[in-house]
């Protein structure tokens, strides 16, 4: 068994459901990305799926400009560079930028969060694409806030169908297991 397998099982958390006469497990696991950047954003971000499930992600930004941030899963969790390096969007099945909702997007593209006048954002996401298990899981990877909106691939800008337009990284974090 290896190391990631190993501290896996430590981490995910089961629980029993009837269903009929059958009883069966689910397993739930759970990851945490604490964010802050050189420009004064700090937050924490959380990622919680049962079973095959979609995963529901939640938090709280603060220090951002009021308005709507693009909010992604990048490739790498890598940030030796800053959020520089944390690499494109997720996309293991090479699709094109999209909104949450439509069938062709990355499976990072997490659409806008909206920053309130005070500089704040609570994060209420639920997706499907960005599991925390199996070979498309995101643990170890980024989750990064950008500058500007997302245009969702439909703004027609030359960076839309890649990144949605959504200017610079301001603040990023690893996803990691949360006990």
């Amino acid at each position: 068994m290896n190391y990631f397998n190993a501290l896996f099982d430590q981490t995910r958390q089961t629980k029993s459901v009837q269903k009929g006469c059958s009883e069966i497990t689910i397993i739930m696991v759970k990851a945490v990305a604490v964010l802050n950047s050189s420009e004064g954003v700090t937050g924490t971000v959380y990622f919680t799926q049962e079973g095959d499930g979609p995963t529901t992600v939640t938090g709280n930004l603060s220090g951002l400009k009021p308005g709507l941030h693009g909010f992604h899963v990048h490739a790498l969790g890598d940030t030796t560079n800053g959020c520089m390096s944390t690499g494109p969007h997720f996309n293991p099945v090479g699709k094109e930028h999209g909104a949450p909702g439509d069938d062709n997007r990355h499976a990072g593209d997490l659409g806008n969060i909206t920053v309130g006048e005070d500089g704040t954002a609570a994060i209420n996401i639920v997706d499907k694409q960005i599991p925390l298990t199996g070979p498309h899981s995101i643990i170890g990877r980024a989750v990064v806030v950008h500058a500007d909106p997302d245009d969702l691939g439909k703004g027609g800008h030359e960076l839309s169908k890649s990144t949605g337009n959504a200017g610079g990284r301001v603040a990023c974090g690893i996803i990691g297991l949360q006990g």
